[in-house]
C-alpha cells in the first residue's frame, strides 16, 4: 500500500481503521512503514468505533474533509464499517473526491460495495495471491452432518449455508425451516472456494513441517515425541516454524522472514468500468516484494484522465523556494525569489553577483546589460546640437578677426587675448563631444585634460583683462605712472600662468590616478533586475568632475569681482560691462547647475542627466561670452565698417586725466539730466562742438 501510495505521487493521505487489533495494527505498520520509506505525510488518522453509527460515519467524512487537498484515504476496515463510509462520502454528496485505498479485508469482494458502487468507483484494492487448491472442492462438497462430526462448527455452518435449523434449540432465529440431513453442498446452496484455504492449508503444513523437524533434532534415536521435546516450550518451536520452507499446497514456496511473515504477494484491483459497461473488480497488477501496476488500465472518478493529486502542497513554480510547514515535511508554502535573488535550491535562493541579475524563470543569473550614452539619445542630441552651432559661431568669430585682424575694432579688443579667449570658447563646444563619445582611456584621458581647461582658458583671459582694467583706473587716480604688466605680451604671460595651474593639477591627477573606464552597476541598479544597467563610465567621480571644475569656478568668480569693481569705466572702454554682464548670466548658470547635478545623484537617469547637464553648462557659458562680447563687434565689422576706423590716440596722461575727470564728475549729480555723470563713449559727437566740450569727457580709442 506504501508502494502504491509513492507510484501515484501522493504524499499526503489520511488513513480510516476499524476499532481493534486489525485495523489499528494495520494503520499502525502502514505509518512505520510509510516514515521508514519518507515523503509520505499523514493528514488525519481516524477510527471506526465498535457501536457505532451512522452519525459517526458523516463526522468521520467531515473530518477528512478538513484536508481536502489528501484525497487518498487508507482504510483498514471490515465490510460494515468499509460500507457505512461510502454510505456517508454520498450522503456529503463527496461521491468522486476521496480516492480509496482498501485492505485485505476489502479485497475484490462485492458486500463492502454492494449498493454503493458509484462511491466505490476508481478504488484501489488488494488481496493475498491465491490458486484454487485441487481437490478440495470435492473433499468438501462431500462433508454432510454424518461424516463430518468432528468439526463441532460445522452445524453451524450447514444452518448457515441452507437457511434452516437443526433442532429447536438452535440460535438461528431468521428462519423456521428444518434442516433434512439431505442437503448437498454445492447442489442445495451456492458454493465458491473461499480464497484463503491455501493459507489454511500451508498454515497446517507449517506446524507439521516445524515439528517434524524438531522431532528429529530432540528426539533423533526415537519415533514419537521424547521427554525433551515435551519441555521444549513455544519458544523453541517458534524458531523451527519460522525456519521450515516447503513447496505450498497451490505450489508456491513457503518460507518466513525474520519478523515470521511470509512472503507478500498480492494481487491488486480496481473498481472500475468494465468493457460491457458494467461496474466491477479489474486486476490491475501484483505485489511481489515489489509493486508491478499496469498504470494505462486504471480509471479514476468523474473521467479525470491524469492520476488525481492528493498533496499538501502543490509543487513551486519556478524561481520559488519551498518555506516547510515545522512538523509536516510534506507541506510547505512556496515563496518567490525576489530582487536580485534566483532560486539555488528547492529550499533556498540566492543572491546573483554584483554584476549579474536573475534571469526570466530565476533559475540562474545572467549579466547586466552595459549601456553608454549614446549619440542618438534625446540626452546627447540637444548638447551636440548646441555645441555644433556653437563651434560653427566660434570659428566665424576667430575666421572674422583674423580677417579683420589690423582694424581698430579688433586691435582694441586686445588681439592676442582675444584669441586666447576664443580658443577657450572652442574647447567649451568640444568637450561636448568627448563627455559623449564611448569611454575608453583615450577618450577618459581627454576628459580629463578638457574639462575644466576651456574654462580655465576662457576665465584666465578675462580675469586678465578686467585685471588689467582694474589696476589701469586704480593707478591712474594716484599717479601718471602706468600700472606694471599691461603689455599684450605681459598679459599672455598672466594669463598662461593661471592656465598652468589646472594643467599641473591634471598632471597630478594623472600621476595619482591613471584614467581608466569602469562599468557602474550600483548607479542604475534598480529595484525591478529586468531594468537594471550597468554603466560603462570613466573612471571619474563626481567630486573629481567639481575639482576639475573648481579651479575654473575660482576664476570666475575673481573675473565677476573685478568686473562689479570696474563697473563704473565706460561701457566701450575695453569692454568692462560686457565682461560685467558676461560673468554675473555665467554664475547664474553655473548657480543652477550645481543643484541639479548634485541632485541627481540617487537617480536611475544620473549618467543622463549630469552628463547632459555638464554639457549644457558649458555650452551657456561658452555662448554668452561669444555673444556679448564678439558679436556686437563682428557685427560692427561686417555690416558697418563705416564704424571700424581710426580715431585720434590719446597719451597715458591724458587717460589719467580723463579718470580723474570721470571720478570728479561721478560727484556732481546736478551737471546731468536725472543726475547722472555721462561718461560713455559718444563717437557720433563732434568732440570740437561746444556742446561735447561743455558736457562730456570723451574716452574714444585710448590705446593703453
Amino acid at each position: 500500500m506504501v508502494d502504491i501510495v509513492k507510484l501515484m505521487g501522493w504524499n499526503y493521505v489520511s488513513t480510516v481503521a476499524s476499532e481493534g487489533s486489525y485495523g489499528e495494527k494495520g494503520v499502525e505498520a502502514f505509518m512505520q512503514i510509510s516514515r521508514e520509506a519518507g515523503g509520505i505525510c499523514i493528514a488525519q488518522s481516524l477510527k471506526i468505533p465498535h457501536d457505532h453509527k451512522p452519525a459517526d460515519f458523516d463526522k468521520i467524512i467531515r473530518q477528512l474533509l478538513e484536508t481536502r487537498h489528501a484525497r487518498a484515504v487508507i482504510i483498514f476496515a471490515y465490510d460494515e464499517d468499509i460500507r457505512g463510509i461510502l454510505n456517508a462520502s454520498k450522503r456529503a454528496d463527496q461521491v468522486g473526491h476521496f480516492l480509496w485505498i482498501g485492505s485485505d479485508s476489502w479485497g475484490a469482494k462485492n458486500s463492502p460495495i454492494q449498493g454503493l458502487e458509484d462511491a466505490a468507483v476508481g478504488a484501489i484494492t488488494i488481496l493475498p495471491k491465491r490458486g484454487r487448491v485441487t481437490g478440495f472442492d470435492t473433499y468438501f462438497m462431500s462433508r454432510t452432518l454424518e461424516n463430518n462430526r468432528r468439526n463441532v462448527w460445522f452445524a453451524e455452518f450447514w444452518e448457515e449455508n441452507f437457511n434452516c435449523k437443526l433442532m429447536s434449540s438452535s440460535k438461528k432465529e431468521d428462519t423456521s425451516r428444518k434442516c433434512t440431513g439431505q442437503e448437498r453442498i454445492g447442489t442445495d446452496s451456492k458454493y465458491e472456494q473461499e480464497g484463503k484455504v491455501q493459507f489454511v492449508i500451508d498454515a497446517v503444513y507449517a506446524m507439521a513441517h516445524a515439528l517434524h523437524n524438531m522431532q528429529k533434532d530432540l528426539c533423533p534415536d526415537q519415533s514419537g515425541i521424547c521427554g525433551e521435546m515435551e519441555h521444549a516450550g513455544g519458544k523453541k518451536l517458534l524458531k523451527y516454524i519460522r525456519s521450515v520452507s516447503f513447496n505450498g499446497s497451490a505450489e508456491t514456496s513457503v518460507t518466513f522472514n525474520k519478523n515470521g511473515d511470509a512472503p507478500g504477494r498480492y494481487d491488486l484491483f480496481q473498481y472500475q468500468m468494465n468493457i460491457n459497461n458494467t461496474l466491477g473488480y479489474k486486476a490491475i497488477g501484483q505485489w511481489t516484494e515489489t509493486l508491478q501496476l499496469h498504470m494505462d488500465e486504471m480509471q479514476w472518478p468523474n473521467g479525470e484522465m491524469e492520476i488525481p493529486s492528493s498533496v499538501c502542497s502543490l509543487p513551486c513554480k519556478t524561481g520559488q523556494r519551498k518555506k516547510m510547514v515545522k512538523g509536516m515535511p510534506c507541506c510547505w508554502h512556496c515563496e518567490p525569489c525576489d530582487g536580485y535573488q534566483y532560486q539555488y535550491d528547492e529550499t533556498s535562493c540566492k543572491l546573483c553577483a554584483y554584476n549579474m541579475r536573475p534571469n526570466g524563470n530565476r533559475t540562474g543569473c545572467q549579466p547586466i546589460p552595459i549601456v553608454k550614452l549614446e549619440w542618438h539619445s534625446p540626452w546627447a542630441v540637444i548638447p551636440v546640437f548646441l555645441a555644433m552651432l556653437g563651434i560653427i559661431a566660434t570659428i566665424f568669430v576667430m575666421a572674422t578677426f583674423i580677417r579683420y585682424n589690423d582694424t581698430p575694432i579688433v586691435r582694441a579688443s586686445g588681439r592676442e587675448l582675444s584669441y586666447v579667449l576664443l580658443t577657450g570658447i572652442f574647447l567649451c563646444y568640444i568637450i561636448t563631444f568627448v563627455m559623449i563619445a564611448t569611454p575608453d582611456v583615450a577618450v577618459c584621458s581627454f576628459r580629463r585634460i578638457f574639462l575644466g581647461l576651456g574654462m580655465c582658458i576662457s576665465y584666465a583671459a578675462l580675469l586678465t583683462k578686467t585685471n588689467r582694467i582694474y589696476r589701469i583706473f586704480e593707478e591712474g587716480k594716484k599717479s601718471v605712472t602706468p600700472p606694471k604688466l599691461i603689455s599684450p605680451t605681459s598679459q599672455l604671460a598672466i594669463t598662461s600662468s593661471l592656465i598652468s595651474v589646472q594643467l599641473l593639477g591634471v598632471l597630478i591627477w594623472f600621476g595619482v590616478d591613471p584614467p581608466n573606464t569602469i562599468i557602474d552597476y550600483d548607479e542604475q541598479k534598480t529595484i525591478n533586475p529586468d531594468k537594471a544597467r550597468g554603466v560603462l563610465k570613466c573612471d571619474i567621480t563626481d567630486l573629481q568632475i567639481i575639482c576639475s571644475l573648481g579651479y575654473s569656478i575660482l576664476l570666475m568668480v575673481t573675473c565677476t569681482v573685478y568686473a562689479i569693481k570696474t563697473r563704473g569705466v565706460p561701457e566701450n572702454f575695453n569692454e568692462a560691462k560686457p565682461i560685467g554682464f558676461t560673468m554675473y548670466t555665467t554664475c547664474i548658470v553655473w548657480l543652477a547647475f550645481i543643484p541639479i547635478f548634485f541632485g541627481t545623484a540617487q537617480s536611475a537617469e544620473k549618467l543622463y542627466i549630469q552628463t547632459t547637464t555638464l554639457t549644457i553648462s558649458m555650452n551657456l557659458s561658452a555662448s554668452v561670452a561669444l555673444g556679448m562680447l564678439y558679436m556686437p563687434k563682428v557685427y560692427v565689422i561686417i555690416f558697418h565698417p563705416e564704424l571700424n576706423v581710426q580715431k585720434r590716440k590719446r597719451s597715458f596722461k591724458a587717460v589719467v586725466t580723463a579718470a580723474t575727470m570721470s571720478s570728479r564728475l561721478s560727484h556732481k549729480p546736478s551737471d546731468r539730466p536725472n543726475g547722472e555723470a555721462k561718461t560713455e563713449l559718444c563717437e557720433n559727437v563732434d568732440p570740437n562742438s561746444p556742446a561735447a566740450k561743455k558736457k562730456y569727457v570723451s574716452y574714444n580709442d585710448l590705446v593703453i
